[in-house]
């Protein structure tokens, strides 16, 4: 028997272990299979050179829970060790100092694991004891045991095995008890090792008993992995139903993918892989970190930023690469350049897709664009030099269903919706329904107005119109049609200012009151055929809240209030009607607060050219108190006019049923103020 220390620096090897590999202790069970596969795999090399002479019969690596001795055994028929290579490869570990190795790998066992060849080593997470039967696969091998309660000691025994390979036998620990359920370990084999190139048992088949009224064991092995996973065959040899097939293993309750692409390059790095666009039906179902990424068919994490542009891991489906190992952490991802090669790969592989699906069959790629376009405009928001690849296949959809490219719409637009700066001005709206009205008015006009509904469409405008020369995008309800297209100086209104100052208060004084809204009242000559009152909404405030809600660092806008314009068109005869209907009767009572307020302007810019260009300590006392009283007594007189105005509104029903038949046609008349427009309503029809 031999006796000995495992080869360390530090005494505490297996307390760390413990403690900083816990948060992750379930992978223990991927590095046992794997080094089992691993030995699998040599020994089918070895054969293919010619050094290994036997039958390699069967191979399939088997994994056993024994509940009442709590145990769990992974065991193999690989290459198996000697004595001496137990020596080598499991007593000897290469360990730096214990300081730097807790600040350097603490939040990441995977590193740790990687980094130091810990792999079998992660079985103590799990284990008060691990032994190891284990015999060689060559000429008179005398078969081995090795046994580690835990602490740097280890013990080395003659064994008795018929065999090659090996058998790794955990003692779980107490607080690891969970690692002894079927169930438990069922779930870890399904999520590390589904896809291992040799198989894995685990138990055996199940079939239902009529006799004993439930499941039972069958003669059959449970085979938990396919041993050649779609993505390590040639895509020639394989149909669309192999794809499909494949999408429902991964993702056994999602609807069918729009379609999908097959890696598959050997140079200068290695990649295999199946990316599939799944179908997105509306915000809530969109999910990332549903790319696995394996190394040799073993899963490493389903985090894969770094690897896969931030765009695409919206996608779903595999990669596997040899090039990234085992230990991958962010770090590692950040700065290593074999992956971002990769993830450069990935992009134009991606992109020529869609570009070969859009030039073979258009009209397919168009009834698919509604789900493609959130991927897209994804890509072109966040992946610098996307747009100059997406160009030429991201479409632009207008309210009647029509498709075009951005070359295209351009030239569709260009003779009509210029304005005077030469401006080409797109027009669109997010909902054909709530903007309908606004939507009629620009259409009348001979213009079109794109469809942006999409959860991405609005933030992308920004970076279009960085792309797109001397053009801007307008929502169709941001203003009155001959503004958001102002083919020449606006026409001036007949109104006199003080008119058009009272018909701005008469309407200010009853807008409705609304926690985080605001409403500014405008007067301007729209024409004798548009609308008496329209609301608009500035299109850059309402863009970067709506931006806000994507965006981190634009929550300042998102706190703002909505601000609306109400714009009263000066040229309708219900407009003017109001304006008569103030003058009729409120002329007399204006008239002396009107020449009292021209009076004391008049004297308070005559007080002001007094004491203009003096410091203040040069204005006397007199001054002072003379402009004070004069700006109160200003102030007074604009309130009493204000409040005439306000009174006068007040028992308006025209003026009421102006303001709420414009915030109807918004969406902003709701609840009881609602219910008093349909009774006055119907007032006003007797």
């Amino acid at each position: 028997m031999q006796k000995g220390n495992i080869g360390v620096t530090t005494e505490n090897i297996f307390p760390v272990i413990k403690k900083f590999l816990y948060s992750d202790h379930e992978i223990f069970l991927r590095e046992m299979v794997s080094n089992a596969v691993d030995a699998t795999q040599k020994l089918k090399t070895l054969q293919q050179q010619g050094e290994f002479k036997g039958e390699l019969g069967d191979l399939t690596v088997r994994v056993s829970v024994d509940a009442e001795k709590g145990t769990i055994t992974i065991s193999d028929r690989g290459i198996g060790m000697t004595a001496e290579e137990i020596d080598k490869y499991i007593n000897q570990i290469a360990f730096s100092g214990v300081t730097d190795f807790l600040e350097k790998y603490k939040d990441s066992a995977n590193a740790i694991i990687g980094h130091f060849g810990l792999g079998f080593y992660s079985s103590f997470m799990v284990s008060k004891k691990v032994e190891i039967v284990t015999k060689s696969y060559r000429d008179g091998a005398q078969a081995v045991r090795w046994t580690c309660d835990g602490s740097p000691a280890y013990e080395i025994d003659d064994a008795e095995r018929e065999d090659r390979g090996s058998d790794i036998i955990l003692y779980i620990d107490d607080d690891c008890k969970e690692f002894l359920e079927k169930g438990r370990i069922e779930q870890l084999l399904n999520k590390y090792c589904k896809f291992l190139a040799v198989p894995v048992a685990f138990g055996k088949k199940q079939e239902w008993s009529s006799e004993e009224k439930k499941m039972v064991d069958t003669a059959e092995d449970n085979i938990i992995n396919n041993v050649e996973p779609l993505w390590t065959k040639q895509p020639s040899t394989l149909k669309d139903e192999d794809y499909l097939s494949f999408y429902r293993t991964l993702y056994p309750m999602s609807d069918e993918p729009l379609f999908w692409i097959h890696l598959n390059v050997d140079y200068p790095f290695n990649l295999t892989g199946i990316l599939y666009f799944p179908r997105v039906k509306n915000a809530i179902e969109l999910q990332k970190n549903k790319i696995q990424l394996y190394c040799n068919q073993v899963f490493v994490t389903d985090q894969v930023e770094g690897i896969v542009p931030e765009f695409l891991t919206l996608l779903h489906g595999v990669i596997d690469s040899p090039d990234i190992p085992l230990n991958v952490s962010r770090s590692y991802l950040q700065s290593d350049r074999e992956v971002k090669k990769i993830s450069t790969y990935i992009t134009k592989k991606v992109s020529d897709r869609l570009k070969a699906l859009f030039n073979e069959d258009r009209k397919q790629y168009e009834e698919k664009w509604d789900s493609l376009k959130l991927f897209i405009n994804y890509g072109i928001l966040t992946e610098e030099g996307f747009y100059d690849r997406a160009k030429d296949f991201a479409l632009l959809k207008d309210t009647e269903g029509k498709y075009f490219t951005f070359d295209e719409y351009k030239t569709l637009i260009e003779a009509s919706q210029k304005d005077k700066d030469d401006q080409l001005v797109y027009l669109y709206t997010t909902d054909k329904e709530e903007q309908y009205s606004y939507i009629k008015a620009a259409q009348d006009k001979g213009y079109s107005v794109l469809l942006l509904d999409g959860q991405l469409d609005v933030p992308t405008l920004q970076t279009l119109e960085q792309k797109f020369e001397k053009s801007r995008f307008v929502r169709v309800d941001g203003d009155t049609i001959d503004r958001l297209i102002q083919k020449a100086d606006a026409p001036e209104s007949t109104l006199a200012d003080d008119e058009r100052d009272n018909l701005s208060a008469v309407f200010t004084s009853q807008m409705p009151k609304t926690e985080k809204t605001e409403y500014m009242v405008q007067v301007s000559a729209l024409g004798e055929d548009q609308a008496p009152v329209v609301i608009t909404q500035n299109e850059w405030m309402r863009r970067m809240k709506e931006m806000s809600r994507y965006q981190q660092g634009m929550n300042f806008y998102g706190q703002m209030p909505d601000a609306f314009n109400l714009v009263l068109n000066s040229d309708h005869r219900l407009v003017k009607e109001v304006l008569s209907g103030v003058n009729n009767e409120l002329t007399a009572d204006l008239q002396p607060i009107e020449s009292e307020l021209k009076g004391l302007n008049a004297r308070l810019a005559a007080l002001n050219q007094q004491t203009e260009g003096k410091k203040p300590e040069e204005v006397t006392q007199e001054q002072k108190d003379d402009k004070e009283a004069t700006q109160k007594a200003i102030d007074e007189q604009k309130s009493k006019k204000q409040q005439l105005l306000s009174d006068y509104a007040s028992k308006s029903d025209l003026v009421h049923q102006l303001i709420d038949l414009a915030l109807l046609q918004n969406g902003l008349l709701k609840g009881e103020a609602l219910d008093r427009f349909l009774k006055r309503s119907i007032d006003m029809i007797k």
